[in-house]
């Protein structure tokens, strides 16, 4: 479609606005218009699409069908839109502008209770913070820095360690005393909720406490740790996360350690 056919912004608002209080007087109220003016925006708007969206039944003013579904879209239009100016009033320039890209837990857990802090040092900075579960491109997806767990063999990236990973074995209180536990193997005898990405974690526990089983595999699995914690949380199993992702329910005495043998990674 040609530019020149489609509709103005100002044809959408009035009609956004009318439709929310199935009201042109409402609407003119509303944008500092006269009715008239917006009963001219929303007639121009339907001439454009060839379609009534609006109907009057007993002097009401009603959505028609294809009003309710073309009210879906402009309203898709009209929010975007205000994120976008939004955005830009607070767009500094190119080098006032960080893309960070996280680890979901990581984000939630570690990430967000600094960031106030960060914003203090450098209020001229605007974040924008998406999460990632996998290691991406950074060029590609325009991200300037990123949090990833591993080895650090990014290509084309600057890798910093920021902390040595230790792996602890948790669980909510009231599941030792079902199962009370007097050695390594009788972890065995609970559920192990397991990690997604992360098949071998158990595995690799119990072969550190010189245990080799099949069960070390068995259990519900999940994407992210964040899950993992909640079901630890909520007694559906013992959990092996990293004891920084942990460390408010174990304060809370939400979750305890079963046995205290961590695991470090990288």
């Amino acid at each position: 479609m040609p530019r020149r056919h489609l509709p103005t912004l100002s044809a959408m608002q009035c009609f956004e606005s009318a439709a929310r209080h199935l009201s042109f007087t409402r609407a003119a109220e509303e944008l500092n218009l006269t009715q008239s003016a917006v009963s001219k925006q929303v007639a121009q708007l339907e001439a454009i699409l060839e379609h009534p969206l609006f109907r009057r039944v007993r002097r009401r003013l009603q959505l028609t069908t294809e009003g309710m579904l073309y009210l879906a879209d402009v309203r898709q239009v009209l929010n975007q839109v205000e994120a976008s100016t939004r955005y830009m009033q607070a767009y500094g320039g190119e080098n006032e502008v960080l893309n960070l890209s996280t680890l979901p837990t990581f984000g939630a857990r570690w990430l967000m209770p600094r960031l106030n802090g960060f914003r203090f040092r450098h209020p001229s900075i605007v974040l924008n913070i998406s999460n990632r579960a996998e290691p991406i491109d950074l060029d590609q997806a325009n991200i300037d820095v990123a949090f990833f767990f591993g080895q650090g063999v990014w290509p084309r990236a600057e890798c910093i360690a920021l902390r040595e990973e230790r792996l602890i074995p948790v669980c909510a209180p009231g599941l030792l005393t079902q199962a009370p536990l007097q050695q390594p193997d009788d972890l065995l005898r609970h559920v192990l909720l397991q990690m997604t990405s992360r098949p071998e974690q158990w595995h690799d526990w119990f072969r550190t406490q010189g245990l080799y089983s099949e069960h070390s595999y068995y259990g519900p699995r999940f994407d992210s740790f964040e899950m993992v914690i909640s079901a630890a949380r909520a007694g559906c199993g013992l959990a092996l996360v990293p004891d920084f992702l942990a460390q408010e329910e174990l304060d809370e005495g939400k979750l305890v350690i079963p046995w205290d043998a961590p695991m470090t990674g990288t």
